[in-house]
């Protein structure tokens, strides 16, 4: 196991709860747990959509939570991400989150994204995104990777992201980094680089402006932003 992959590990897998990434997310919890009760105060259940979240993601709130509030949780991903499935909590559905005319505007209690933004693609589908999370619920919640933290925290290396996109195709084409494995030829290499699109405070305050940004920080470094709608 190389370094990189060992530090993804530890800071960035949030399947254990001694992870860094995992307690960062419980921290963040706090914006949601006050939505969910907000809305649930005013009667009637609440209505989750969760853009590209995953159900151990809610692990995060105190056990009967959701149960408790009248809480249902739609977790939407991409064609083949899961099976679409549903029980008295969670309803798995498929489509793309930049393109979502099926649903009604304002159909839903809180619209959620943690860590999806950054990868759905070019700066005009990342428009297409913030509009349909600010059509589709009265409140919010949308947490992306801040771009000047200095390790980037897919490929775990300080400073990738702002190498060049051809260096960084060539360095992942010698060496597994992060949660990605090496690539096998050039095609592979720039498909990962550009997985992911890391956003500043100005681009993302820009998405979202009818919001606060706020700041999650190590070490005094701003590590993630997160756009909390009330």
């Amino acid at each position: 196991m190389n370094l990189t992959h060992a530090l993804y590990k530890r800071v960035a897998n949030y399947s254990g709860s001694n992870s860094l990434g995992e307690r960062f997310r419980r921290k963040r919890a706090k914006h949601l747990l006050d939505m969910i009760e907000a809305v649930a105060a005013h009667g009637g259940p609440v209505r989750i959509l969760d853009l590209g979240g995953e159900r151990r993601y809610w692990n995060i709130l105190p056990p009967g939570f959701l149960q408790q509030h009248r809480a249902r949780v739609t977790l939407l991903n991409l064609p083949g991400h899961n099976k679409p499935t549903q029980d008295d909590v969670f309803e798995d559905v498929e489509g793309d989150a930049c393109e979502l005319s099926n649903f009604d505007s304002m159909s839903f209690s809180i619209v959620h994204s943690n860590s999806v933004i950054e990868h759905v693609g070019d700066w005009r589908r990342m428009e297409l995104f913030a509009r349909e999370v600010r059509r589709l619920a009265p409140k919010y919640f949308v947490q992306t990777p801040n771009f000047w933290f200095p390790i980037e925290p897919h490929f775990m290396t300080p400073f990738f992201h702002w190498l060049p996109e051809p260096t960084r195709a060539a360095l992942i084409r010698r060496h597994s980094l992060g949660s990605w494995p090496k690539a096998g030829c050039v095609g592979d290499s720039i498909a990962y680089v550009q997985s992911a699109r890391l956003l500043d405070r100005k681009m993302f305050s820009h998405l979202f402006p009818d919001s606060p940004v706020l700041t999650e920080r190590v070490l005094g470094l701003a590590k993630s932003l997160i756009a909390v709608r009330h």
